[in-house]
């Protein structure tokens, strides 16, 4: 399998406009699973029925996935078939192509919020 390139994506600046509690929920749950492991990077996924998967990013000698990869992988393998949100909790002030592009593959237009380690909304990508 030829070997794929994502660009980063910046992220827009927030426009003050607070996170609805579902989407609040999703950088609670990114945070939790970058802290739990000492991660780079933690992400969190909701799915159409509301279901949501938290991962944190994967950095082995034969195997790297973002963060967001890996919860997208999890929200497959449990039955999901679309994406409502998604969130990332990381110290980069980009987002990652190959999550966004996981991301994309369930949802054309979910937002993607992108936090700092703190939890502070940096932006969101649509």
């Amino acid at each position: 399998m030829p070997e794929q390139t994502f660009a980063a994506s910046p992220v827009p600046g927030t426009d003050g406009t607070p996170l609805s509690a579902e989407d609040a929920k999703l950088v609670t749950l990114a945070r939790s699973a970058r802290a739990r492991v000492g991660a780079v990077e933690g992400a969190a996924v909701r799915d159409q029925d509301g279901r949501t998967y938290a991962a944190a990013s994967v950095a082995l000698p034969s195997l790297a996935l973002t963060a967001l990869q890996v919860a997208v992988a999890q929200a497959v393998a449990s039955g999901a078939t679309k994406l409502e949100a998604a969130a990332v909790v990381t110290e980069s002030s980009t987002l990652d192509g190959a999550g966004q592009a996981a991301v994309r593959d369930l949802a054309a237009g979910a937002p993607i919020h992108v936090a700092g380690t703190d939890g502070s909304l940096l932006g969101t990508v649509q």
